[in-house]
């Protein structure tokens, strides 16, 4: 079986991480798969949304500790050349045009709560539980999480988290806001589903606009975004989705959007 499996349904693309038996830990054939399905996906009218999980019972434990060992022999440029690789998939999910959510079934420790966090929303079943993990195996963290973790939760929570590295479980994790929802494990695929169907159904090109708008309004200065904003608007002003609402709103009828 593949490492990384590729399921679609109602425009929506499921990508679930697929070692078990390593509780998802992620190996080079899940990182290429996911720049590889992401990229695919961009270009693919026929995908509105992405889910990204995990199999079995767990989201991903981070990295394949049993190997950091040999990556570690090869040498500092080059162990941070690697770094850097796999950091590109976060900035991937990112800059994504597609919403992409992730579907927390178990444990996501270290770069798996890392890629978490990168996604735009993220679903737990009541196993869920994240950890920063990092510091218990002396690192200090990579797939963005220290970004990511802090606009999250703010500077001191985020200190917290990664210099004591406890598990942090469902309930806490949506009072901090790591979870936008929290529902029974049996209830997961359902919720996640229904959101990304709802999500995939909507206008594509604003959906594009509104992550790039987003994404800037984390860093760049308000008049930044404010231009950012009048060239989106005006892009998505020029669609048909757009045209199709219009019209819809004036015919009092629930419009039908093609992504375009």
């Amino acid at each position: 079986m593949p490492d990384l499996l590729e399921h679609r349904e109602d425009g929506v693309l499921t990508l679930t991480l697929n070692r078990p038996e390593a509780l998802n830990a992620l190996s080079m054939d899940i990182r290429n798969g996911l720049l590889d399905a992401m990229a695919r996906a961009a270009e693919d009218p026929d995908v509105g949304c992405i889910i990204i999980t995990g199999a079995g019972r767990a989201f991903s434990s981070g990295g394949d500790v049993k190997g950091m060992g040999e990556r570690a022999d090869r040498g500092y440029e080059a162990r941070a050349r690697g770094i850097q690789f796999s950091n590109t998939i976060p900035m991937a999910m990112r800059k994504h045009p597609k919403v992409i959510i992730g579907m927390i079934n178990g444990v996501a420790a270290g770069a798996g709560m890392s890629m978490a966090l990168a996604a735009d929303m993220r679903v737990g079943g009541k196993s869920a539980r994240f950890m920063t993990a990092f510091l218990k195996i002396g690192l200090s963290g990579d797939w963005g999480g220290t970004w990511t973790l802090t606009r999250l939760v703010g500077t001191a929570k985020a200190r917290e988290l990664f210099f004591l590295p406890d598990m942090v479980g469902a309930d806490d994790a949506l009072n901090l806001g790591l979870l936008n929802k929290v529902v029974d494990d049996d209830a997961l695929l359902s919720t996640t589903m229904d959101m990304a169907r709802r999500i995939a159904a909507m206008p594509q090109v604003a959906i594009a606009g509104i992550k790039r708008n987003l994404f800037a309004a984390e860093t760049e200065s308000f008049a930044t975004v404010l231009d950012l904003e009048a060239y989106n608007q005006a892009r998505c002003s020029q669609t048909e989705d757009h045209r199709e609402a219009v019209a819809a709103f004036k015919e009092k009828r629930k419009p039908v959007f093609k992504g375009r």
